[in-house]
């Protein structure tokens, strides 16, 4: 077999093993990553795109980010700006970014998972919520205003604890 052969025929098995577990599609952003790193984890893969990336043994919902990079990081982004910060810190605190008791930053190294560090959604809302006040009337003023932070390796290995 081809090596394109076998990609297809692989890409083709992943996507029919993903609709059947109903994980969705695999191939939409970082999506094939996080049903990985569930399973390593030993969390539940979420069968939405919106909201939760995992689920705990409990039903707490987890939040993901994945890099191919050398080290951890996690980047917010996209985040919808609402009409004032009192506003946007109730949607960060409750919808966004503190309702994830759990982030995890996971890191992947030639299609392997190699690493991954979880630190508590209070911490990364604490970490968070000065950076993107500080963006939020500059940001209101772009052409595309979604608000976007990141936490940094710095950040993950201060306040994180290694979990693989």
């Amino acid at each position: 077999m081809t090596p394109e052969k076998e990609y297809q025929k692989l890409y083709e098995r992943m996507a029919a093993l993903c609709i059947e577990q109903g994980w969705g599609d695999p191939f939409s952003y970082a999506r094939s990553k996080e049903i990985y790193a569930a399973i390593v984890l030993g969390h539940r893969v979420a069968s939405d795109y919106s909201g939760a990336d995992a689920y705990g043994p409990n039903g707490d919902e987890y939040e993901y980010k994945s890099t191919i990079g050398k080290h951890c990081k996690g980047s917010y982004t996209g985040i919808s700006v609402q009409e004032d910060w009192e506003k946007q810190e109730a949607y960060l605190k409750y919808e966004k970014i503190g309702k994830y008791p759990e982030h995890y930053y996971n890191r992947f190294e030639g299609g392997k998972f190699v690493e991954s560090w979880m630190t508590k959604g209070p911490k990364v809302l604490e970490l968070l919520l000065p950076k993107l006040e500080k963006k939020f009337p500059v940001t209101l003023g772009k052409r595309d205003p979604r608000l976007s932070a990141n936490i940094s390796w710095t950040e993950i290995q201060t306040y994180g604890v290694r979990v693989i």
